[in-house]
């Protein structure tokens, strides 16, 4: 190639940026129609297409994807690859907000209202004050596919509390188009005895059968403590067996049944006073549904994690760095139970 080729080369190569330099501007940042773009170049539209490929093809045209305030989708990402999850939701509290449980829960129904519900059973943890606010939330949904809503633990607290958690389980059959089946006996009783006469009657027989079943598990962690709006003289465990169960191990609960820090299952004599789902139906369960925070749940909720219990989280910004902080590689298999 002479000299005169080269440099007539080497002008046609920057003329053929520049095209592709104002083609990408005129698109990209000013809005301008490729049509109209073709007319200002005195060329066709197949050719400005054609340039403003190349732009892209050549790194002149990057895409960047403008993250709007309150996403956290880089916070999810990494929860979701620490702990091995299959979706994380991250809210923001913000200042002035009722709360946190309301919060959360709004949060909850709006982001499980586009979820597919194609199994006939759904386990609910209907105590939980946050699911209650979820099911109030929640819209209609035409044709989930779910056929019953089921309890997953009988009632605690005081009487007002049961009431309300009747209610929230009715909500969320409503809103599933499913029917409510209720477990209405204690969640815990004073007795083994007492619990095996219970466990006799017909309904709460079907009802904890259901569980066998789960397509998904609304579940309630808390801490191995008294919580939420429940009294030490309620339908519950006593301050000296809670605190039994800590000295076992015990970090957390799942429907009130014990873990430690790690997940695994703690056996005290209380599970022989618990009326509701076992750990066996939870992990059988297809998918495991938990929306909790705050400072209390931290540690529960980071159990919960290393065990394998969750499948889909929605928690707070302040929890979810925490989660992350104290993340770590996962074992190859999930804990039995």
């Amino acid at each position: 190639m002479s000299r005169g080729e080269a440099a007539s080369s080497r002008s046609t190569s920057v003329d053929q940026v520049r095209h592709m330099v104002v083609a990408a501007r005129l698109y990209h940042v000013h809005g301008v129609r490729q049509r109209d773009i073709a007319e200002r170049l005195g060329t066709s539209q197949a050719r400005v297409s054609r340039l403003l490929r190349q732009a892209g093809e050549a790194g002149i045209v990057q895409t960047v994807v403008a993250v709007p305030e309150g996403i956290h989708s880089e916070l999810e990402e990494s929860l979701e690859a620490a702990y091995d999850l299959q979706e994380a939701h991250v809210v923001d509290v913000p200042e002035g907000a009722p709360d946190l449980a309301t919060v959360l829960g709004r949060a909850a129904a709006r982001y499980l209202a586009e979820a597919t519900f194609t199994g006939e059973t759904i386990g609910f943890t209907s105590w939980s004050r946050t699911f209650q606010e979820m099911a109030r939330a929640m819209p209609e949904l035409p044709r989930t596919g779910a056929r019953r809503v089921v309890e997953m633990l009988g009632d605690l607290g005081a009487p007002v509390l049961q009431h309300a958690a009747t209610r929230s389980t009715q909500d969320l059959a409503r809103a599933l188009g499913a029917e409510a089946v209720f477990l209405r006996t204690p969640g815990v009783v004073g007795s083994s005895e007492l619990r095996a006469t219970l466990l006799a009657d017909p309904h709460v027989g079907r009802a904890l059968a259901r569980l066998d079943h789960l397509e998904v598990a609304f579940v309630g962690v808390g801490p191995a403590d008294l919580h939420s709006l429940l009294e030490a003289e309620d339908n519950y465990f006593s301050a000296a067996q809670l605190a039994a169960a800590r000295e076992a191990g015990a970090v957390g609960q799942l429907v009130q049944r014990f873990i430690d820090a790690d997940g695994r299952p703690v056996e005290t004599p209380l599970d022989d006073l618990v009326i509701g789902a076992t750990l066996a139906q939870v992990r059988a369960a297809r998918r495991r549904v938990v929306v909790a925070g705050g400072l209390d749940k931290q540690q529960a909720l980071a159990a919960a994690l290393r065990g394998r219990w969750v499948d889909v989280l929605v928690v707070d910004t302040s929890t979810a760095r925490f989660l992350l902080e104290l993340a770590e590689p996962l074992p190859a298999t999930a804990l039995a139970p």
